[in-house]
C-alpha cells in the first residue's frame, strides 16, 4: 500500500499573510512542517503542494519536492486532490503547512486507522486542557461517537453544557487528514456544503455526503500557526525542544 504525505500550501493565507515563509528559528515554516515530515519516515514520498512559486522554490532549491497548482482551490483537499489525480498511490496524508512541529507517534496512528477497510477519511483530535481556549472560534471543535467517527464540526462550543453539573469532555480537531485517493477525488465533485460555507470547515463536506471521518486521539503538543501572535508561541517551543 503506497503512502504519500502532501503539504498544501497557500502563500496569502487570510488572518495571516505569507506566514509559511515566515522565519521560525534558522528555517522557514513551510519548511520545518516538511522537513518534519519527511523525517517521520512513514511515507514513500512527501511534497509540497502550492499555488505561489516562492513557496515552490523555498521547497525544490532546498532538496525537498513541490509540486505547483495548476487552478486555484478553495480547500487544501482541492489542491492535493488535483496533484494525486494521476498518481499511483493508495492513502494521502494531508499534513497542515502551519503546523511544523509534526511528530511521527500521531501520523502513525493515523495511517493505522486504515487498517479497518471502513475508514475512508481520519483525522486526529486533542483533549483541549485549556478549557478558555473552548469558546475561541479559532480553535475547532468536534464531537464524535462510539467508534470515535465524527458527528460534528464547529467554530462554536460542541457539545453545549444545557446541565452545568453534568461533565464535559472538549476536543480540539488537529488539522491533520488521511483519505483514500477514491473519496478525496469524490469530494472534489460535490458541491461546497451550506454548513461548509457558514463555518468555513471544509470537512464538513464530507459530513454532509455520509462520510464519517474516524477520529484518532491524540495528546501531542501542536503549535498551529494561525495568527501572528501564534509566531512567537511557535518560536518559545521551538527553543524549548532544542534546550
Amino acid at each position: 500500500m503506497k503512502k504519500i504525505a502532501m503539504i498544501p500550501a497557500r502563500y496569502a493565507a487570510t488572518r495571516f499573510p505569507f506566514k509559511l515563509m515566515q522565519p521560525l528559528g534558522k528555517k522557514t515554516v513551510i519548511r520545518h512542517t516538511y522537513d518534519n515530515t519527511v523525517a517521520t519516515g512513514l511515507f514513500d514520498e512527501v511534497f509540497v503542494v502550492t499555488d505561489h512559486e516562492i513557496i515552490f522554490n523555498e521547497i525544490i532549491l532546498n532538496g525537498g519536492k513541490a509540486i505547483m497548482s495548476l487552478r486555484s482551490h478553495e480547500s487544501g483537499s482541492d489542491r492535493i486532490a488535483e496533484a494525486i489525480a494521476d498518481m499511483e498511490v493508495d492513502i494521502i496524508l494531508n499534513v497542515q503547512g502551519d503546523e511544523p512541529f509534526v511528530k511521527k507517534t500521531p501520523l502513525q496512528n493515523l495511517l493505522d486507522a486504515f487498517k479497518d477497510d471502513n475508514v475512508q477519511v481520519a483525522s486526529l483530535m486533542k483533549k483541549f486542557t485549556d478549557l478558555s481556549l473552548v469558546a475561541n472560534p479559532n480553535y475547532v471543535k468536534v464531537v464524535v461517537d462510539k467508534n470515535n467517527d465524527s458527528l460534528l464540526f464547529s467554530r462554536s462550543v460542541i457539545p453545549f453544557k444545557r446541565d452545568e453539573q453534568l461533565p464535559a469532555d472538549y476536543f480540539e480537531h488537529i488539522g491533520v487528514y488521511a483519505f483514500r485517493k477514491a473519496v478525496l477525488l469524490k469530494f472534489t465533485q460535490w458541491p461546497v456544503a451550506k454548513t461548509e460555507q457558514v463555518e468555513k470547515l471544509e470537512q464538513l463536506r464530507y459530513l454532509h455526503n455520509g462520510i464519517r471521518i474516524r477520529m484518532i486521539e491524540t495528546d501531542e503538543v501542536s503549535v498551529k500557526i494561525d495568527v501572528p501572535e501564534d509566531l512567537a508561541n511557535a518560536e518559545l517551543f521551538l527553543q524549548s525542544m532544542q534546550s
